[in-house]
């Protein structure tokens, strides 16, 4: 007599194979998983060194330091979509390129026209009988200014303004907190609309190259005025004990050629 069939054999059989295979998948799973890791870490020591390397260059080159972190965030946001394999374009380097290519209208520009205009550059360098009437620069910084900020500069035409940080005092050398940043009552003097807005004209005005803040202090009488305001005693008082850093704000030889060009109204 033939053996009987036995169902509740081959379902054992069954879920021992179904067993087996979820082993063996969660054993690749982890192995995938380990070798990402591992991967990521060395992506990450990588790219960090590599960023942190160039901050260091940009620095030393003279390159200011919100520069060199606006490029720091950008190599690493570029390093981040390659990892993770998103990007605009499958060349991070031929994108980044593509942008400095363009001309102020938009326009796509060739590396031979880049060349060609660097050659003509040069000519006219050397050609005597050449004459440029302003910097090329100052149209594209007009569309760059809001009528506050030409406000700033007519005033700082004036002459350099005070300023001052408040800090924190501490008995521990170096161990003092910046409460509040460059008060000033430039934004007054100036006439701004938008006086809550002059922190971020200055930076404005100092990023186009117009303006520059010195840590020299002027005449202890230009701060007399400056340090009895509200803003700057609020911020005095806010701490234990607090103090102010004596600053000045300038402009530059670049601003003072262009607001005498571009700010300056004509003579009937």
């Amino acid at each position: 007599m033939p053996d009987e069939h036995d169902p509740m054999q081959d379902m054992r059989q069954e879920m021992d194979v179904r067993a087996t295979e979820l082993v063996e998948g969660s054993i690749g799973l982890a192995r995938i998983a380990v070798g990402s890791a591992l991967r990521t870490a060395k992506w990450y020591a990588s790219t960090s060194l590599r960023i942190a390397e160039g901050v260091v260059g940009s620095v030393a080159s003279g390159e200011s330091i919100t520069h060199a972190a606006n490029d720091a965030a950008r190599g690493a946001r570029d390093a981040f979509l390659e990892l993770a394999g998103v990007s605009d374009t499958s060349d991070p380097d031929a994108q980044r390129d593509d942008a400095r290519g363009r001309d102020r209208s938009g326009e796509r520009v060739t590396a031979e026209e880049l060349r060609r205009r660097g050659a003509d550059l040069l000519r006219k360098s050397s050609d005597v009988t050449y004459e440029e009437d302003a910097h090329p620069a100052y149209a594209r910084i007009l569309d760059s200014l809001s009528p506050d900020e030409a406000r700033i500069l007519r005033l700082l035409m004036q002459g350099p303004q005070p300023a001052v940080d408040v800090r924190s005092s501490s008995p521990v050398p170096n161990n003092s907190q910046l409460v509040a940043p460059g008060l000033s009552r430039i934004g007054d003097l100036a006439g701004c609309r938008y006086i809550d807005r002059v922190p971020l004209y200055l930076n404005n005005l100092h990023r186009l190259g117009l303006v520059w803040f010195s840590r020299e202090p002027l005449d202890d009488g230009e701060y007399q005025v400056l340090e009895a305001q509200p803003a700057v005693q609020e911020a005095v008082a806010s701490v234990k004990r607090g103090r102010t850093v004596r600053r000045s704000i300038h402009m530059t030889p670049f601003g003072e050629d262009f607001v005498v060009l571009c700010l300056t109204p004509p003579i009937d």
